[in-house]
């Protein structure tokens, strides 16, 4: 008996491609707001606050990536 093989086309792997990104920046998103409230001095705490509007940044694009991708993903969406 042959195991069925787990085919996932480009888009699909590029949507949960988008999802790891998320997770990943909202690991770090979570470690750089905990040093920013805890951090040992004020140079580390302006530090972190500049790491965290960058990582803001970066959310906010994968984001909308996600979005875009969940939209075509719809039945009968329009394409542009």
């Amino acid at each position: 008996m042959t195991e069925p093989t787990s085919t996932i086309d480009a888009d699909e792997a590029a949507f949960l491609d988008l999802h790891g990104q998320r997770e990943e920046l909202e690991r770090q998103l979570a470690l750089v707001q905990l040093k920013r409230q805890f951090g040992p001095g004020q140079d580390a705490i302006d530090q972190a606050t500049a790491d965290e509007q960058s990582l803001l940044v970066s959310l906010d694009r994968v984001m909308t990536l996600i979005r875009a991708a969940e939209y075509k993903r719809l039945p009968n969406a329009r394409r542009w």
